[in-house]
């Protein structure tokens, strides 16, 4: 497992770690700083796509998707209950 970022991420990365619920299962999940910025730079890039396509390009759709493929290969258990 990989605890650092990875250099394409352009995020914001937080000091502390927080815990954060899934808004369908109502499961929590405990995540340190690095996974916490992941996260919320996947549920950002989540809504912007949501929120109107014109937003959108390629680019976009490769960050949200290797953020995705970060999340799932450093914290499978998270991913699972957070974003699966």
């Amino acid at each position: 497992m990989n605890k650092q970022l990875p250099d394409w991420f352009e995020g914001q990365v937080y000091d502390e770690g927080d815990t954060v619920t899934n808004p369908f299962s109502g499961e929590e999940y405990t995540l340190n700083n690095i996974e916490l910025s992941m996260y919320d730079f996947i549920m950002g890039s989540q809504y912007i796509m949501e929120l109107s396509s014109k937003f959108i390009n390629e680019q976009n759709i490769k960050d949200f998707k290797m953020g995705l493929e970060w999340f799932q290969n450093n914290n499978p258990k998270a991913y699972k209950i957070l974003l699966d």
